[in-house]
């Protein structure tokens, strides 16, 4: 068998309906368009979500949400993946190396999920100023117990 010998199952596929072809197909002279108007002509119609000049349902409906554009560059690291990262001074580059972040996040933020092995120390870091590594409070008070440090 081979790839030209392929083909649908008689029956299966139903052929297409071949409109304006003559008096004879029984879809003749208006194609089932009706006689005349908008949806007769060609190219003619209303758009997507006309309601005939009435309030549409989009604008009708009440709108809320936000999709922030800094929460599409920022991670959260936990403090349990700290562990993964190879030496103590843990940085942007230092998480995107060890595979805890994606390569495109230009932010961080580490969070209080987990136990924190061994002395961490955070660079680029503060709870107030930030630059590309945030810590909560919480992580904060995790890392400062395990013996390590949050430096701006």
């Amino acid at each position: 068998m081979r790839l030209n010998d392929l083909h649908p199952s008689a029956g299966s596929k139903k052929a297409k309906r071949r409109v304006g072809r003559g008096p004879g197909s029984g879809w003749g002279k208006t194609a089932t368009r009706g006689q005349k108007g908008q949806k007769s002509r060609t190219g003619g119609g209303v758009r997507p979500g006309f309601e005939g000049g009435q309030m549409p349902l989009q604008i009708r409906i009440p709108k809320f949400g936000f999709r922030s554009r800094i929460a599409l560059v920022t991670s959260e690291v936990r403090t349990s993946e700290l562990a993964k990262v190879d030496g103590d001074i843990i940085t942007l580059e230092s998480l995107k190396a060890a595979n805890i972040i994606r390569k495109d996040m230009k932010r961080a933020r580490i969070m209080l999920s987990g136990d924190v092995q061994g002395s961490v120390k955070i660079e680029g870091a503060d709870i107030k100023v930030t630059k590309d590594i945030k810590v909560t409070k919480g992580a904060q008070a995790a890392i400062e117990a395990a013996g390590g440090s949050v430096a701006s």
